[in-house]
């Protein structure tokens, strides 16, 4: 086997942890892979974590015990996620982006690769803990944030239909009732589309009275499923009573002007300061 040098096998460390983030690789593996010591990988890995913590990419965790190893979390300090979310409120804030209703233009946001990518670690840095084996939403607009937080969280990314379709094959639907406008909707999803007593996180685009999130928590019961958290890019703060209690916003719309054409929109009190 050819000798490998150390940036060499930097680079090929680095690229496989954040591959797949969250899962666990020996440091037996690196070592059978570039026929080196395994106290010559732990010197690599400490030069990536040095090298991730400076650019705040995100960091390495040791696991301990036989069966134990590294693996990469994407996690940002909250500095960072700060000036994520201050950019974005600052392209959020214009004025031609308010529509009816108090909604505001934002497709252009979440469906930029890079912009969704930013947004997908943040979510997954901080839902980590909670062993996620789903992210889940519902069709349509919140499919790029979600498909980005499964693939921060290595995970498989499940959509909610509003209307069944045969090639789902047997379906659970469920009614639920809007949380601002008091309109009946309907969520399905597969029966084979995750397995009981999963642990899942639910992402979407927009709240405004937490309805859609309260229907899907009502769905995940149907599975026997707990839902480990919420995840809401913006929240409108009107009205302050959602109906969902435990979730984590971004961004909040504060209001809308329609007449003045103002929009206010901050980063979300969990990232004030």
């Amino acid at each position: 086997m050819d000798k490998f040098h150390r940036n060499e096998r930097i680079g090929v460390i680095l690229k496989t942890l954040c591959d797949l983030p969250g899962e666990v690789f020996t440091l037996g593996f690196f070592s059978d892979l570039f026929g080196s010591a395994k106290s010559t990988i732990s010197e690599d890995v400490d030069i990536i974590q040095n090298l991730l913590d400076k650019l705040d990419m995100g960091i390495i965790e040791s696991i301990p015990g036989s069966l134990g190893g590294v693996r990469f979390i994407p996690r940002y300090k909250k500095q960072k996620i700060k000036g994520i979310l201050d950019g974005l409120c600052k392209e959020l804030s214009s004025p031609h982006r308010i529509l009816p209703g108090g909604y505001i233009y934002m497709l252009d946001i979440i469906y930029d690769p890079h912009k969704a990518s930013d947004i997908g670690n943040i979510f997954a840095g901080y839902f980590f803990k909670k062993a996620i084996d789903y992210v889940v939403t519902v069709e349509t607009k919140g499919i790029p944030l979600a498909f980005s937080v499964a693939r921060s969280l290595n995970v498989p990314l499940l959509i909610a239909r509003r209307n069944s379709e045969a090639a789902d094959g047997p379906s659970v639907n469920i009614n639920y009732v809007t949380g601002s406008s008091k309109k009946i909707q309907t969520m399905v999803l597969s029966t084979r589309a995750l397995k009981r007593n999963s642990r899942l996180l639910f992402i979407d685009d927009f709240m405004k009275g937490g309805g859609t999130a309260g229907g899907f928590v009502e769905l995940a019961k149907e599975f026997e499923c707990e839902v480990a958290g919420i995840g809401i890019f913006i929240e409108r703060k009107a009205p302050e009573r959602k109906l969902v209690d435990n979730y984590m916003s971004l961004i909040t719309l504060n209001n809308t002007d329609e007449v003045e054409k103002s929009i206010d929109i901050t980063p979300s009190k969990d990232w004030e300061n």
